[in-house]
């Protein structure tokens, strides 16, 4: 039974993560230091003997170098997220998501561990308007944040040449669905937009609204990273998304049909960093993993209104 650690296991991504493993008959060890995870993320998880949790941080190079002793494959996933919040405060991002980084790969590489798969994001490929997005495509990251997921996938597949580590590196295209935190200025657009609907309020559109996004239902990015741990590639970067777009006027439309509600959006001036479009093409991580995302768009922002509801 092969061993995992997954930072950032308190988190959005990161405990879907955690509980997919485990039902997959992984023995899973966790790590948040809860700068963004939040701990309710953590009650499906704990409960099950073949799950071990760990608070400490990413940049803690004697708490990294114990929690990859004994593990077979690295998720790695722990980041300060948003692009406004690295704007506001570049400093803090880019030492949680480069210095933490390098140093749980250090010490994944000192621990003799077989495979390490990274988070990275679309991100990195700026304000290009080439659609839809290749990885062949030059990388422009356009905000400290994008900056910061470029220099995570670069580190990690440089590992690949330099140790002998399998790397892969996914940039995720908005990923979204249950355990997504609501709350805050950061929130991402899909868990605040349900809250707020839910509650009967206006959500606030930053731009027009005609800006549009691949949004990815997390099932679809978990099973990349399973493809991406169990596959013979490394030191590849590939697109998580399903190879479609949506505006975000048309995601307050659809919320509106899940929740039988006439609610129009606010309008605001856009915000600094932002891309006006994204959308993936997932061929590559169709032909060397396997991915074939399962979950398309309205039926996984069916099953996040029913969550957050």
């Amino acid at each position: 039974m092969p061993t995992a650690l997954v930072t950032g296991a308190a988190g959005f991504i990161g405990s879907n993560l955690s509980e997919a493993l485990l039902d997959r008959g992984y023995e899973v060890r966790g790590v948040d230091n809860f700068a963004t995870g939040r701990r309710e993320n953590l009650d499906p998880l704990e409960s099950r003997d073949d799950f071990e949790f760990r608070e400490a941080d990413i940049r803690d190079d004697g708490a990294m170098a114990d929690a990859v002793d004994g593990v077979d494959c690295l998720f790695h996933q722990a980041a300060v997220a948003s692009v406004p919040r690295s704007v506001e405060d570049p400093v803090t991002s880019t030492d949680a998501n480069c210095t933490g980084t390098a140093t749980v790969l250090d010490a994944a590489r000192r621990a003799d561990v077989d495979t390490a798969v990274v988070a990275s994001s679309s991100s990195v490929y700026g304000a290009s308007e080439e659609l839809p997005k290749i990885e062949t495509m030059p990388t422009t990251p356009e905000s400290p944040y994008a900056l910061s997921k470029y220099f995570t996938e670069e580190l990690a597949l440089e590992f690949s040449d330099f140790y002998d580590i399998d790397t892969v590196a996914l940039r995720y295209f908005n990923v979204f669905g249950p355990r997504q935190d609501p709350e805050g200025q950061y929130a991402a657009v899909i868990p605040k937009f349900v809250s707020l609907m839910l509650d009967g309020e206006r959500p606030v559109v930053f731009g027009d609204g005609e800006q549009s996004r691949d949004f990815t239902y997390i099932d679809n990015a978990v099973q990349a990273n399973v493809l991406a741990a169990e596959g013979d590639v490394t030191g590849e970067a590939f697109n998580v998304g399903t190879g479609g777009r949506v505006t975000v006027n048309e995601l307050v439309g659809t919320l509106n049909d899940l929740l039988e509600t006439e609610i129009d959006p606010v309008y605001d001036d856009p915000r600094p960093g932002d891309v006006r479009h994204s959308h993936a093409d997932v061929s590559k991580a169709a032909d060397l993993l396997g991915y074939d995302p399962e979950v398309g768009f309205e039926a996984g922002l069916e099953r996040t209104v029913e969550y957050y509801r």
